[in-house]
């Protein structure tokens, strides 16, 4: 029997059906807001995080998860047998990969994987992890296998605003207010070969309805290199309308065999604001 238990950060942004149909475990993360904490997914949403900001000018805090975090986590798991894939939030953005590494020199039988990625862009992982499982594979290959997978998954998001990264120190003000005057869309692209940090991609400019089929015909249009297993559509609280003119581009540019639609976590949406929306999918490896 392949006993392995799958589970990752909750900030992988897979979404409830995935979520089953894979057995996965979340960490929850921990959002502080004043003086009280919640469970991210669980106790807060987006929209508390939102309304927070706007009524009570209270921006989130993201607690950091400890080793004693993770050790209690995968304890239980551990002492029946089981071996733990834990797939993480990417390191340049949270010390959870590394405080989980710390936890794995003890229990030999876990395997971190730093996704070097956020939202479904670890979510991505998550699923070839699942699959991986079900074809038997064992722990220390499926850990293996997804570091190496990691650089060709592609995630990017569109910002409509960037008043919650100005909030957060992110960009300044100035930068803030010129982009709404402007009517400028930032895209935000991770960048996996540096730990999942953030980097600014093109600015488009114009209303987000206009400008969210220009970026998916960016992002995937004439593109051989696709690969049409999956895709991601992950919003942090989009508009149907949104989400429906995305789906359709995708259809229109490329057959991928399942695309999911997923709404970030608090945590994920705390950074990017209200109404971003993102394609996150692979790429095929490029011989060397």
């Amino acid at each position: 029997m392949n006993k392995i238990i799958l589970s990752a950060d909750s900030t992988c942004d897979i979404g409830p059906e995935l979520k089953e149909k894979y057995g996965v475990q979340f960490f929850n993360f921990h959002i502080q807001i004043g003086e009280k904490t919640y469970v991210d997914m669980l106790e807060i949403t987006a929209e508390d995080i939102y309304a927070a900001w706007r009524q009570q000018g209270l921006l989130p805090k993201t607690a950091a998860v400890t080793p004693m975090d993770y050790r209690h986590f995968f304890q239980p798991w551990v002492e029946e047998g089981y071996s733990v894939i834990h797939i993480n939030l990417g390191s340049g953005l949270s010390s959870s990969y590394q405080n989980c590494c710390l936890v794995a020199e003890e229990y030999k039988n876990v395997y971190p994987v730093d996704s070097a990625n956020l939202s479904a862009g670890t979510g991505y992982l998550v699923v070839l992890a699942g699959e991986m499982i079900a074809a038997g594979m064992k722990a220390p290959d499926i850990q293996k296998e997804l570091v190496a997978a990691r650089e060709n998954i592609e995630a990017s998001f569109l910002l409509d605003t960037l008043e919650f990264m100005s909030a957060g120190g992110r960009c300044s003000a100035v930068t803030a207010f010129g982009a709404n005057i402007l009517h400028i869309k930032p895209c935000i692209e991770v960048d996996n070969k540096n730990g999942g940090s953030m980097v600014v991609g093109k600015k488009y400019r114009g209303s987000l309805e206009k400008v969210l089929t220009k970026y998916v015909e960016d992002k995937i249009g004439k593109r051989a290199d696709l690969v049409l297993d999956h895709l991601f559509i992950t919003h942090s609280g989009s508009p149907q309308e949104d989400i429906d003119m995305v789906y359709n581009s995708v259809l229109k540019l490329a057959d991928f065999k399942e695309i999911h639609i997923t709404k970030a976590s608090g945590t994920i949406s705390a950074h990017c604001g209200p109404r971003t929306l993102g394609v996150l999918f692979m790429t095929k490896k490029t011989e060397r």
